[in-house]
């Protein structure tokens, strides 16, 4: 198998550049999984595009589904970045872990986003009626299911990019869910 580099600003196009530019103006770097999109000269656009595009859920909502979705298709590169980006918005390492498993006992209506996200993704979106009714029970609505399913594929997308490409972990790595003994 060709193993996949993670690509320097010289080594993408010209709007790929720009783009590194201001990801290293906001970010301080630019995130090797983002820097592995732009092999393409359009996909790390079009999936900044997507991932930043408005949205009904809060920034906590989308690091819930960005969490569920990550551990479902076990990405280590986006559970390490979403546990970083997790505690940004206030969750703390126990509730980060807890949220990776589709469970949230600290929050009901984040309990049922989650629960939500972990289905969608383990079926493929063939979503089980109760969690369906457990999430709008909880406060949610149409417009949200709607959100949630264009945050499980847009998660999904980077998921799979890096298991695919397998480009190293540029934060610090997630810790692993404990295996449940009986």
């Amino acid at each position: 198998m060709k193993i996949f580099n993670v690509p320097t600003r010289d080594e993408v196009s010209e709007n790929n550049q720009a783009i590194f530019d201001n990801l290293n103006k906001a970010l301080g770097f630019v995130p090797n999984l983002y820097a592995t999109y732009a092999h393409s000269d359009t996909a790390l656009e079009n999936y900044l595009n997507f991932a930043n595009a408005k949205t009904s859920l809060s920034a906590k909502e989308k690091e819930v589904v960005n969490l569920a979705v990550s551990q479902v298709n076990n990405c280590i590169y986006c559970l390490s970045a979403h546990t970083a980006i997790g505690k940004m918005n206030g969750f703390t390492d126990d509730q980060i872990l807890e949220l990776r498993t589709g469970e949230a006992s600290f929050n009901n209506k984040l309990g049922a986003l989650a629960r939500l996200a972990k289905n969608i993704t383990e079926n493929r979106g063939r979503t089980d009626v109760n969690v369906l009714e457990n999430f709008f029970n909880a406060g949610y609505n149409k417009g949200n299911l709607i959100d949630v399913i264009s945050l499980v594929g847009d998660k999904t997308i980077s998921n799979y990019i890096h298991s695919t490409t397998q480009v190293p972990v540029d934060f610090q790595v997630a810790q692993p869910l404990e295996t449940a003994t009986v």
